[in-house]
């Protein structure tokens, strides 16, 4: 009897199983054949900017919380990697290494900080810590002030793959996005990501379940935190310049953006968001202050005609997890 009344529940997982698979397998045979059609450096800005809105998804979708200064952690591992690879001159490997610690010790601090607030008092904490160390980034000798840290050498990998070559350079951002974005997918379908899904639906109910609430969700803001540091650490090798844009509040703006309209709380919604306000950014440059405009129409537009986001919207149509 039991058996009967499991089996469809069965068939829906063995379903949803199979279209992830699907969605990542299309998805990574897209990125392959991409650079051949595609301005690779372009290709490499909007993979970074995947790992970050993936990182970010981690913590308002999943867990639900909204912080508004997640470039605090993008735009300081870049700093300190670039640091790392100008002056130091760190491979590129333990280059990355150093800004992603650093952003896990930011996300470790910050998430101590603000995780006892809920709701509003807890995203402006963010911003306001955000903007602290944006401004001393602005002061800072070693970040360059306005011209930032410039000519970032990319070294070679390990000693053996140098990342000056474009191709080279695509694989490794690749591989290393493909690698967060499983990592984050095990995260969420792990008993660990369970307990953050509890976490959002019913904070009180988790409680009185015996979970240490603030635990798990300072657990998620150092993971989101870090796996961010890891996009802004990339990003900075790929442009070879680490800037004040990196750490400045429209970063993080930009970046709840790319979550909202891929889909919040999707595993591919960043995926398509990111892409889709980095095509925006590059494509209708040309319009000069007119970007805004647009950009904010389309925005809207979205939001109307797709209220999950994108993807969320397509898999709730075709009744599967995307």
């Amino acid at each position: 009897m039991d058996r009967g009344l499991n089996q469809p529940v069965l068939l829906h997982q063995r379903e949803t199983s199979r279209s992830l698979e699907a969605a990542f397998a299309a998805m990574v045979v897209l990125l392959v054949v991409a650079p051949f059609v595609i301005y690779p450096v372009f290709l490499m800005q909007a993979l970074c900017f995947v790992l970050f809105a993936c990182a970010f998804n981690l913590l308002i979708g999943y867990v639900g919380l909204i912080s508004f200064g997640h470039a605090l952690f993008f735009g300081w591992a870049s700093y300190v990697t670039a640091h790392a690879a100008k002056v130091w001159a760190l491979p590129p490997e333990l280059a990355i290494l150093s800004g992603t610690a650093v952003a896990a010790v930011l996300g470790l601090i910050a998430g101590g900080l603000a995780i006892r607030r809920q709701g509003i008092y807890f995203a402006m904490i963010t911003l306001a810590l955000a903007q602290m160390m944006y401004f001393f980034a602005l002061r800072a000798k070693f970040t360059g002030g306005e011209d930032g840290i410039q000519g970032v050498p990319r070294g070679r990998l390990f000693g053996l793959f140098d990342l000056g070559n474009e191709a080279a350079m695509y694989v490794f951002v690749l591989v290393v996005v493909l690698a967060g974005f499983l990592l984050i997918y095990r995260i969420i379908n792990s008993p660990f990501g369970e307990v953050l899904k509890a976490i959002r639906e019913n904070e009180r109910r988790a409680v009185s379940l015996g979970y240490q609430t603030e635990r798990y969700k300072l657990v998620a803001f150092a993971l989101s935190a870090t796996l961010a540091g890891l996009a802004g650490s990339m990003k900075s090798l790929v442009f070879q310049l680490a800037s004040l844009t990196d750490v400045h509040w429209t970063m993080s703006g930009d970046v709840v953006l790319m979550t909202l309209l891929g889909g919040l709380g999707t595993v591919f919604g960043p995926v398509v968001g990111a892409f889709l306000v980095i095509a925006m950014q590059n494509y209708l440059a040309p319009f000069g202050q007119w970007v805004l405009v647009i950009q904010g129409l389309i925005f809207v537009a979205c939001v109307l005609a797709f209220r999950r986001g994108i993807v969320g919207e397509i898999a709730n149509r075709m009744r599967i997890r995307l």
